[in-house]
């Protein structure tokens, strides 16, 4: 995972844990969040793990009944071992698979970025995150602004809570800073979103920052 990743999915916790009431930076402790971010993904990976284990003792098991079942095996002797069939991939097994693929995923990404955060790399990362909380925070107005100009009239604050967050990471980014290109914004804003909210969100989400970059360059 790349570092700049890093940083926005630590700003998204951080932004989790930021008040209304909180209109600098500076009332933040940053240092503080970025080690409840760590703890949080760890938790994270481990739950995910054993997730992961769980689906995988689920899919042994059907195996082995289904293997024990199956017509080869009870028609055999029973002092006989136990014939290995061939077994048939099923649309259940194939969900079963793809949720043990998906827990593993998210634990990797989870490991990754626990490291990031206790390497030497988390000055890069903790920078990063301080621009993103403080430019948010003196611009949180303007940004709410845009989310609510191209989200249909939406109160802000009755948003997905994750949506909102990964929306105003974005904007932030489109418009404040200069050195990110705004393809990059919506690709990593649409990303996080597919890892961390709805599945409908992402689509939701590429829309509305898509009208932010297009009112933007009108301006």
């Amino acid at each position: 995972m790349n570092k700049r990743r890093a940083a926005r999915e630590l700003a998204l916790i951080t932004f989790s844990q930021l008040s209304k009431s909180i209109k600098k930076s500076e009332d933040i402790d940053i240092a503080e969040i970025i080690q409840k971010s760590a703890e949080i993904m760890t938790g994270e990976a481990e739950n995910n793990l054993n997730s992961a284990v769980k689906e995988l003792v689920k899919i042994r098991e059907f195996i082995q009944n289904y293997e024990f079942e199956h017509p080869e095996n009870v028609e055999k002797p029973y002092n006989e071992a136990t014939i290995p069939v061939a077994v048939p991939m099923t649309s259940d097994m194939l969900g079963r698979i793809d949720e043990v693929l998906d827990s593993a995923d998210k634990t990797y990404s989870a490991i990754d970025m626990t490291k990031l955060v206790s390497l030497g790399e988390i000055e890069e990362v903790r920078d990063y995150i301080v621009k993103i909380v403080k430019t948010f925070t003196e611009n949180r107005d303007k940004i709410d602004d845009k989310i609510k100009e191209h989200s249909k009239d939406w109160d802000v604050e009755r948003l997905v809570k994750i949506d909102r967050d990964i929306l105003r990471i974005a904007i932030t980014e489109i418009l404040f800073f200069k050195d990110v290109p705004q393809s990059v914004s919506i690709d990593e804003a649409v990303e996080i979103a597919k890892k961390y909210s709805e599945p409908e969100s992402s689509k939701f989400i590429n829309g509305i920052l898509g009208q932010v970059v297009k009112s933007k360059n009108i301006l």
